[in-house]
């Protein structure tokens, strides 16, 4: 964990010299290093821990990005604990249909 992750968010000036902002964190004053590190339970800043990354990272980020940053597996395992903060019905029908369709028929993947 990089020494300003335990602090906490940087300010502008100090986030430029590390790695770049999310879109989907556009509110927050948090960069993909400290992002990653919420997302792994390596860091938590005030309220916000390892399942406002995940449900953050489900309601606003992209498909793809999705699964590259959480994966099949974990997708999978967390969607119990993560589904009821997801506000969008429409990202909560989709990922309910995923979750439910890859053990049945691409367990591999898993």
């Amino acid at each position: 964990m990089p020494a300003d992750a335990a602090r906490g968010p940087l300010p502008n000036a100090a986030r430029e010299q590390t790695t770049p902002r999310l879109p989907y964190v556009w509110d927050y004053d948090i960069d993909e290093s400290q992002f990653r590190a919420l997302l792994a339970g390596e860091l938590r800043l005030g309220r916000l821990d390892q399942r406002w990354a995940a449900v953050r990272l489900l309601e606003y980020a992209p498909y793809r990005e999705i699964i590259r940053l959480l994966g099949f597996r974990r997708l999978v395992a967390g969607w119990p604990l993560w589904r009821r903060y997801v506000r969008s019905p429409g990202r909560q029908r989709g990922l309910d249909f995923l979750v439910e369709w890859l053990p049945a028929h691409h367990p591999e993947l898993l």
